[in-house]
């Protein structure tokens, strides 16, 4: 099986959970790990599990991720399953009415990540999932990587 994990990092914070879902595959898989921003086409060909995972800025994913998702063609990822995820802060943790409001609005990055590849034909085999950071900058919250694994794991024992 060929899985491909994508990611955008504004403070690396998105990338240690790329590659803690990418660790968490059985060596028989054949795991890729790309920035957003060098996803070639190429890269794609023969790919049967696609995962897509920006920061959360504003609400929405990144700018590279977004780029990204407007450029997809409907068809473009037919007969891929897909996933999403993002990094984010906890709404409990920043205890802000307003905030909170807006994020029940709004919500976070993971989201539309997976409503545009399924837009673009691909399979959800996930509900879009968060992991969370301490701050806006990180570092991530504690068990976080673990957690991404085990994300991983449930969604390769789905292939």
């Amino acid at each position: 099986m060929k899985v491909l994990v994508v990611y955008e990092s504004v403070f690396g914070n998105t990338e240690k959970v790329a590659r803690a879902i990418a660790a968490a595959y059985p060596n028989q898989a054949e795991i890729g790990v790309v920035q957003v921003s060098d996803l070639t086409p190429e890269q794609l060909a023969g790919v049967e599990l696609l995962i897509v995972g920006s920061p959360t800025r504003a609400f929405r994913p990144w700018e590279e991720t977004k780029k990204w998702m407007k450029g997809l063609n409907p068809g473009s990822l037919k007969g891929l399953k897909v996933a999403g995820f993002d990094t984010r802060i906890a709404i409990k943790d920043v205890n802000n009415g307003i905030l909170t409001f807006m994020v029940k609005i709004f919500g976070y990055a993971a989201k539309p990540i997976g409503a545009a590849m399924l837009k673009a034909g691909g399979t959800l085999i996930a509900e879009p999932e968060g992991f969370f950071v301490k701050a806006s900058e990180g570092p991530l919250k504690d068990g976080e990587l673990e957690r991404a694994a085990e994300w991983a794991r449930g969604l390769f024992a789905k292939m």
